[in-house]
This record gives structure tokens, sequence and C-alpha cells, in this order.
């Protein structure tokens, strides 16, 4: 059974925000300042598909619970 488009598209919109949502509780463990947090988060949103992965590879600020 094909989906259809509006099923596709609701979808891969999910995926993408679960990406973001994945990106964003990251970026919480990390030590970064307010408007840091701010610009890796808008990057994560701009880059909806490899910003969040480029967020979690780069590795921003220091780790919290070292």
């Amino acid at each position: 059974m094909p989906f259809s488009p509006d099923t596709m598209r609701l979808l891969l919109f999910g995926c993408m925000l679960s990406m973001t949502v994945l990106a964003a509780f990251y970026l919480r463990r990390r030590e970064l300042s307010p408007i840091a947090y701010t610009a890796w988060g808008l990057f994560a949103l701009m880059l909806p598909v490899i910003g969040p992965f480029l967020v979690i590879w780069l590795r921003p600020g220091e780790n919290r619970t070292a």
C-alpha cells in the first residue's frame, strides 16, 4: 500500500521535528552562553535535515556532567 503525498509530508515533518528536538536536548547538556545556545539552536532549525546532526557532531561548549 503506497503512502499518499500528504502522509509522506507529515512523516517528513515529524522526522525533522524530532531531529530538532534531539539537538535541543543535546544542547541542554552542554555548557554554553545564552547567545551561543540560541545560535546553535537556530543553526539546527535553519538546516532542518543536516543541522541537528552537525550540532551533535561538532559538540559545542563543554559537557556539564564532566
